[in-house]
């Protein structure tokens, strides 16, 4: 005789008032044990809750919309009692079974009863969404879910997702990885030994680092890249002025302080670029400090450590921590404190050469600023052409938080405090 057992959210770590996202279930159907029964959806992460036990769906005790807590009552189950030692279990998957090699004798799974620790670790979300019955299978089959491709409604792995993984392996073949619900195809492996000798020479860890973050950047920001120029002319002039005064004190007085101070005014004066979008995306958060990270250049990559609180330095006190900064930098002696906390970041490239380039914003900050060599050139005043020292700007920005005319006006506003060092005054 079957018994009416009422199926209560269980724990989910430290979440309250979760709401009801989606009901999988319908009075009447029949479920598995750990089959998903609804989804619940928090400002972190979403997850199913699955079935405790084997059963007959009996009445939905939840809505669409509807807030839950841990002990709420989700539904009721008519279920069928166990004899001793007898677990619930869903039939074998003929999908499993032809995955297994041939001859091998189907294995006894154990009964698996969602625990407390169990559900927290749902909560708190994991890469691949996928319901409690799909990540089962995946782990019989061996499968990293977050290595298929999801074909489900709000990018979740089906079990179908994972049968195609399984032959595409079978096959040979480098299956898709997944970027939420979009599948990235995969860049084919090419033995480039074919063609000739070669050699391979491991990253260093500074660039596998760097590497995976600017992946994950250029990935999640929609990037737009503004071009410029600033009259350095009068600038140049002035720096080399105080280049004998600057010598000593033990100083070299390059270009960096000069753009470091204009910025610092140019993000005061636009506090959208001194911003960070807040994690629900419906928000910024506005900086009331101005820390900027400079690009340093050293034999193991580039890393770009940050200077804090530049409204409040002169230039000889920037160019000073500038020194000490890039040489602790390249010593490899940096902290994680010198790496964290960046407001924007300046990328100069105008010692190597070159005319533009696209620097790839360093998240969660919304701008960088590249810079490249200056050039002298002829530049029209109205009645003749004068030889002019041009320097190139690259401005590239989270387009969620800049438009468009924003980063023309940026990027003026920056030419307008480089063409007069007076401005930085006002």
């Amino acid at each position: 005789m079957a018994n009416l057992i009422e199926v209560l959210l269980p724990d989910i770590g430290d979440f309250h008032n979760v709401e009801v996202i989606e009901i999988l279930v319908s009075p009447g159907d029949r479920v598995e044990r750990d089959s998903s029964l609804i989804t619940l959806e928090s400002d972190k992460a979403s997850l199913e809750i699955p079935s405790p036990q084997a059963g007959e769906v009996g009445e939905i005790k939840v809505r669409l919309g509807d807030k839950v807590n841990v002990g709420d009552l989700v539904l009721t189950l008519k279920v069928e009692p166990e004899t001793p030692g007898e677990a619930a279990e869903p039939a074998e998957d003929a999908a499993l079974e032809a995955a297994r090699a041939p001859g091998e004798k189907a294995r006894q799974r154990p009964p698996v009863m969602p625990t407390p620790a169990d559900m927290a670790g749902i909560a708190r979300g994991r890469n691949a969404h996928a319901s409690p019955a799909v990540r089962r299978f995946a782990r019989e089959l061996g499968v990293d879910l977050n290595r298929a491709a999801a074909t489900g409604p709000k990018g979740r792995v089906l079990k179908e997702d994972v049968q195609t993984f399984v032959k595409q392996a079978l096959k040979g073949e480098r299956p898709a990885l997944t970027a939420g619900a979009f599948a990235l195809p995969a860049l084919p492996e090419v033995d480039f030994s074919k063609y000739g000798k070669v050699e391979f020479v491991p990253l260093s860890r500074i660039k596998k680092l760097s590497g995976a973050h600017l992946h994950r950047c250029w990935l999640n920001l929609p990037h737009v890249t503004q071009f410029g120029e600033a009259d350095i002319t009068e600038l140049e002039a002035f720096r080399l002025g105080l280049r004998g005064e600057a010598e000593q004190s033990g100083l070299k007085l390059t270009l960096m302080p000069f753009l470091m101070k204009a910025c610092a005014a140019a993000l005061k004066a636009m506090p959208e670029f001194n911003s960070s979008l807040a994690p629900d995306g419906e928000s910024l958060v506005m900086k009331k400090y101005v820390h900027i990270g400079v690009a340093v250049d050293t034999p193991n990559g580039l890393v770009v450590p940050v200077i804090r609180d530049l409204d409040r330095k002169s230039l000889f006190e920037l160019a000073a921590e500038l020194k000490a900064t890039s040489g602790r930098a390249r010593d490899g002696k940096l902290s994680p404190a010198d790496l964290q906390g960046g407001c924007f970041s300046i990328s100069s490239l105008g010692g190597i050469g070159g005319t533009a380039f696209t620097p790839i914003v360093n998240a969660p900050e919304v701008a960088v600023l590249g810079v490249s060599r200056a050039e002298t050139k002829p530049v029209w005043n109205g009645s003749e052409f004068r030889p002019r020292l041009m320097l190139p700007l690259s401005l590239s920005y989270d387009h969620r938080v800049i438009d468009g005319a924003q980063g023309a006006r940026f990027v003026v506003l920056l030419a307008s405090l480089l063409g007069d060092i007076r401005r930085l005054l006002l």
